[in-house]
């Protein structure tokens, strides 16, 4: 208990003056703090951002939940009409402090020889730019986090900044492994203790989903996809922070904000999710949703709350999110589809099968149900049988939308990438929709004109203001580099 308090105080006093700041200025983190600490606050930056706005903007986008009718909240979210200081403190929140502390850790890791630890918080520095790449599009990211030394710094594209963080990288990984030193954090990294093992996997895993999700571009390297998958060497055990417990400004960050602060009123099950778990008796709906006050798991078309205005959010299902839920940075199943998804692309389906069943089962394992729980959805016969095909996009639709299942509430941001990247689930008309195959529908108070829905979201205004070398995008429909489906 000592342990985990410590680490939150540390968080709270590394990251305070830094809430004040934004990327353009000197990040003022003393220069006399232990990196191990660091690094502790650095990851508890980014699960506070990823566990917290991010969970709850992906929920949306995502169509994991929709606004309650009795609240108004995030109608803004719900009715894609985010406007452009949306995203302020979550900017702020990653470059400011988890990237800035990074930074530091890096360069303590450098000077010292450490390799190890300059592994971990450079693949964590990866991570937090792939989101944020994923999420805007072009940022700052060769410039960025120069301080006073560049207080506007030049965006780059995100296929630039792609190409960046594989090399940095390979770069990293390449210094452990001819160098390899055991990182000196020790139990301060809250995600792998720092067992080198296990980051090495990390990286893989990574880079495979960074591959991966250029497989639509110019830029798809069947061969770099390849000679990862033959080497297999990917995570086997849930890469999560899990240092949370019963006591506010301690607990996960969505359950601290939507639950405890907000009083539960907000976020309701969207009926696409839960129509697809409740018709194909999936188990997991079980942990996905509590039931509403009448003992049933009752969604909400996305966006439609005008039709129950009179109803209030107990009367729907809501996330089963609990003070000590972790936050997942990558889950093994995740990584499994990822490999299913480069089997189905780059060897034939050779071994797609397989990995599609252990992508389900691991999605079971990680929400605490077994893997045998699985056994009757995806055995022959099973609703989610896996049905090989010679039709690339009818054989990839499999894992895409047991991908989408298996990130709700559990990486609800990445849910919304992997669908704006495959288009799965398919969006569609309301009234037209199939929830037992699987459709997302368009919010029913959509502010955007026919089957519009968001791509992205806007530069936030306070960066805008201050760096001449952002220009506001023009529309939150604009695509993301890799989106070329």
């Amino acid at each position: 208990m000592k342990k985990i308090i410590g680490i939150f105080v540390l968080f709270a006093l590394l990251t305070a003056c830094e809430k004040e700041l934004d990327i353009n200025t000197d990040p003022n983190t003393p220069t006399d703090v232990n990196k191990s600490l660091v690094l502790t606050a650095a990851q508890g930056s980014l699960v506070t951002g990823l566990g917290g706005q991010l969970t709850n903007l992906g929920g949306f986008l995502a169509q994991y939940h929709t606004q309650s009718p009795s609240a108004s909240q995030y109608t803004n979210i719900d009715t894609y009409n985010m406007n452009t200081d949306y995203s302020n403190r979550l900017w702020n929140e990653l470059y400011a402090g988890c990237l800035n502390d990074l930074n530091y850790v890096i360069e303590k890791s450098t000077e010292d020889g450490d390799t190890g630890t300059l592994l971990i918080a450079t693949l964590l520095r990866v991570y937090t730019f792939q989101v944020l790449t994923d999420l805007y599009g072009d940022i700052p990211y060769s410039e960025a986090l120069q301080g006073e030394d560049n207080i506007t710094p030049n965006i780059d594209s995100g296929s630039d900044i792609y190409t960046g963080l594989i090399s940095e990288l390979n770069e990293a990984v390449s210094n452990y492994t001819s160098n390899p030193v055991q990182s000196t954090v020790g139990t301060q990294d809250a995600i792998y203790g720092a067992n080198m093992s296990d980051w090495i996997k990390f990286a893989n895993t990574l880079k495979l989903k960074l591959y991966i999700r250029m497989s639509y571009t110019n830029m798809a390297n069947a061969g770099q996809v390849m000679a990862l998958i033959n080497e297999g060497n990917f995570i086997t055990s849930d890469a999560k922070f899990d240092l949370y417990e019963d006591a506010q400004n301690k607990a996960n960050p969505f359950y601290d904000v939507q639950l405890d602060r907000l009083g539960d009123v907000n976020n309701v099950a969207s009926s696409s999710l839960l129509e697809f778990l409740s018709e194909n008796a999936d188990p997991r709906l079980n942990v996905v949703f509590r039931r509403n006050d009448a003992n049933i798991f009752r969604g909400l078309d996305q966006g439609d709350r005008g039709s129950f205005a009179s109803e209030v959010a107990a009367n729907f299902s809501r996330p089963n999110v609990t003070s000590e839920t972790p936050v997942y940075l990558m889950t093994v199943a995740e990584s499994k589809f990822l490999q299913a998804e480069a089997a189905i692309r780059y060897a034939g389906g050779v071994n797609a099968a397989q990995l599609y069943n252990e992508g389900v089962e691991n999605s079971f394992i990680t929400y605490g149900l077994s893997a045998s729980d699985a056994q009757a959805l995806i055995g022959t016969g099973g609703i989610y049988e896996y049905i090989p095909s010679t039709d690339i996009e009818e054989a990839l639709r499999q894992v895409m939308i047991q991908k989408w299942v298996s990130l709700a509430y559990v990486n609800n941001i990445e849910g919304f990438f992997e669908s704006n990247r495959t288009h799965y689930p398919e969006t569609v008309t309301i009234g037209s929709e199939n929830y037992v195959e699987g459709n997302f529908v368009v919010s029913v108070s959509s502010v955007l004109t026919g089957n519009q829905t968001p791509n992205t979201i806007f530069y936030p205004d306070t960066e805008v203001t201050k760096n001449p070398n952002i220009t506001q995008k023009g529309s939150i429909t604009e695509k993301i580099w890799w989106d070329q489906k």
